[in-house]
């Protein structure tokens, strides 16, 4: 799909307020109300935009530790991947996960309460995923910059 200005611009103010009417948004971007709807639906009907969500506060949902997480793996075929990656899209403090070239087989983003509640899904999940082999951890200090908005360009 080619994105022409209003495109990119709608996207831009979508990223960060994605609760404006549309009546807000068309004035933004200098379109008629019919025809920004019209370019908002394409957008997601091509799966450009994929959804509309609330941004949470971390701290304050109680979770304000993020760990990274280096996983190596004892083999790296084909079902031994699935096989973990099913497993560990069942660990709802695991937010993000990154199958990874270099040292490491995959990287994940966990979120816990404190050092306790990560010994908690340590013991109780990480550890026991399928085919681990190795598991390193680093907790976050503090967070410098963290975006959700993609460069439109």
């Amino acid at each position: 799909m080619q994105l022409d200005r209003y495109d990119r611009t709608l996207l831009q103010v979508l990223q960060r307020e994605g609760r404006i009417t549309n009546a807000e948004l068309a004035a933004r971007v200098n379109l008629s109300e019919s025809a920004c709807l019209r370019r908002v639906r394409a957008l997601e009907a091509e799966g450009l935009i994929e959804g509309y969500s609330a941004r949470l506060n971390q701290q304050k949902a109680g979770c304000p530790v993020n760990v990274f997480v280096s996983i190596t793996l004892e083999r790296q075929e084909r079902a031994d991947l699935r096989a973990f990656e099913e497993a560990v899209r069942k660990v709802p403090e695991v937010i993000e996960c990154y199958l990874m070239s270099g040292e490491y087989d995959y990287l994940l983003r966990v979120v816990v309460a404190d050092t306790a509640d990560f010994e908690r899904v340590h013991s109780q999940h990480l550890t026991s995923l399928p085919n681990v082999a190795r598991v390193h951890s680093s907790f976050a200090l503090r967070t410098v910059q963290r975006t959700r908005e993609l460069p439109i360009r």
